[in-house]
């Protein structure tokens, strides 16, 4: 298999996560129906858990594989990389075991902590993907750090599509059956096991594949140094892991606190079920559309950290330093432009996916802070790749004190919007952080002296956009089918958000034929026909 470049690797991942992004929003359309907002505050506290502790047991690992095999690979060292990733596996086959038996156990407990004891079901239903996912972790982290992105992007559109089928499917026939709402809510939380499946039968095929490749060109097993020792094989990777696994955190421990906080915090204020429902919008609603634009800083990180590490490993700098700015560049620019996309048509995409325009405000806050995770996001992949784990998970930490005493501070004065504003201040504090370390090892030229310009097209976007939805609602004829209204809106406001905001970008000069050229092929060269030079 050809290795990819940082941009192809991005446009694989970004495209698969996007797919798999859209299948689990449109997840949410049968399921709030099905379960309601109250059902999906349960169905949002067991998969909030659910990722903090797969996040706790694996997502450093693969970050740190992929960054020692990315370094062993460009220098020849296959036989060395092939044993991390193999002593990576054995971790993640044990760790996944005590994990299952440990969520299995302390799933009232956790439920009870949360507010919501009807979550209980839908905890332990979830428990079992914890088997396969953190060996499903490593190796995305070995195909990463190869620079393999085609099999990572693959096993998550199937692991979606068979999370979704399986999660709509089993709610419908247990409220078909008449069962209780927490059985349903079980079943749909199951579709993630069946999810976790899917994606391991993928990347074992590719595995297979891979290796017949290997053996027909000579880089077998026995190709490029020699294996490791077992405690040689631990300390590196424990050494790399758990900073990133500390660093990584950031956004499970976010949502956690929100999981955890949001019923007890409004209680008083609105009333139990009030708060519930509050939650379900937050976690069923507003993390599921917000989430879409951070979809590209997480293609971005993961094919930044092995091209950094790499160019870091050689003593290529000058590499290093271009590459950054090549990732911070295209995770700024897109993301703006997702999210402004987003967050324009927000209302109208609320009512077509999920019925109604309950809790748009909620989803455009969600959205707009969504831009500051993308640069946090990216930062720390920057920061990991030059080798400043430690410091990338110290910043986090800051952030999550602001968010926790933010969090307390404003919630009990403005209610969700403190919720989220305390998340806003969370981001923007990590980012601040790391672009000043960043900075003391390389220069990011990311949009030079056109920042104000970039700005400039942003907000008179956001205020075209925000006056074309306007434009929709008042005089578009009413078709009669609510949710086709919604839709006709959502893509009238949508395109032209997007291409208005395309064209001043180039109109104001902020994109250049420089940034053209790092795009791939004919997408490359039809964008630099319309910029300047």
């Amino acid at each position: 298999m050809k290795r990819d470049s940082l941009v192809r690797g991005t446009l694989i991942l970004a495209m698969a996560a996007l797919i798999a992004r859209i299948i689990g929003v449109i997840q949410k359309v049968p399921l709030v129906h099905l379960l309601g907002d109250a059902g999906m505050a349960s169905f949002g506290i067991a998969y909030n858990l659910y990722f903090l502790l797969l996040t706790v047991a694996t997502v450093g690992m693969p970050g740190a594989l992929s960054k020692l095999v990315s370094e062993r690979a460009d220098t020849g060292r296959m036989a060395e990389a092939r044993h991390l990733y193999r002593a990576s596996l054995a971790f993640a086959a044990a760790a996944g075991l005590i994990l299952t038996a440990l969520v299995m156990a302390l799933a009232p407990q956790y439920a009870k902590l949360a507010g919501d004891p009807e979550a209980v079901p839908a905890i332990r239903a979830l428990a079992p993907a914890l088997l396969l996912f953190p060996m499903i972790a490593m190796m995305r982290g070995y195909y990463q750090g190869l620079r393999y992105m085609t099999p990572n992007g693959l096993s998550q559109i199937v692991e979606q599509v068979l999370r979704v089928s399986t999660a709509v499917f089993l709610a419908w026939l247990f409220l078909a059956w008449g069962w209780s709402r927490p059985a349903a809510v079980a079943g749909a939380s199951f579709g993630g096991v069946m999810g976790a499946v899917g994606a391991m039968a993928v990347l074992v095929w590719f595995a297979w594949r891979i290796r017949k490749g290997e053996a027909a060109d000579g880089t077998g097993p026995a190709a490029g140094g020699s294996p490791l020792s077992i405690g040689r094989t631990y300390r590196l990777i424990f050494g790399y892991s758990i900073p990133i696994i500390l660093g990584a955190l950031a956004v499970p421990i976010i949502n956690f606190i929100d999981s955890s906080t949001v019923i007890p915090l409004l209680e008083g204020r609105t009333g139990y079920e009030a708060a519930k429902e509050t939650l379900g919008i937050l976690t069923g609603r507003a993390q599921s559309v917000a989430g879409i634009p951070v979809i590209l800083a997480i293609a971005v990180s993961q094919t930044a950290l092995p091209v950094i590490s790499s160019a870091q490993a050689r003593g290529d700098m000058a590499e290093a330093e271009r590459r950054a700015s090549q990732a911070m560049w295209l995770s700024t620019v897109f993301g703006v432009w997702l999210a402004l996309v987003i967050a324009v048509s927000a209302k109208p995409l609320n009512g077509f996916v999920f019925g109604d325009t309950e809790g748009t405000s909620v989803i455009v806050m969600l959205t707009a802070a969504s831009v500051l995770q993308i640069v946090m996001m990216t930062g720390s992949s920057i920061l990991n790749g030059l080798g400043r784990l430690r410091q990338a998970a110290a910043h986090v930490y800051a952030g999550i004190a602001v968010k926790l005493a933010a969090t307390f501070a404003l919630t009990w004065w403005i209610g969700i919007a403190g919720v989220i504003a305390s998340t806003m201040l969370c981001f923007a504090t990590i980012a601040l952080l790391n672009f000043r370390l960043i900075r003391r090892d390389i220069r990011l030229d990311v949009l030079g002296g056109r920042r104000l310009r970039f700005l400039a097209a942003a907000a008179l976007t956001g205020l075209a956009g925000w006056g074309i939805l306007i434009a929709c609602e008042r005089w578009m004829p009413a078709s009669g089918a609510p949710w086709l209204d919604y839709f006709i809106q959502t893509a009238v406001t949508a395109a032209a958000t997007g291409a208005l905001f395309a064209a001043l970008l180039v109109a104001f000069g902020v994109i250049r034929k420089r940034e053209t050229s790092i795009l791939p092929g004919r997408l490359g060269r039809l964008a630099s026909r319309f910029v300047r030079s």
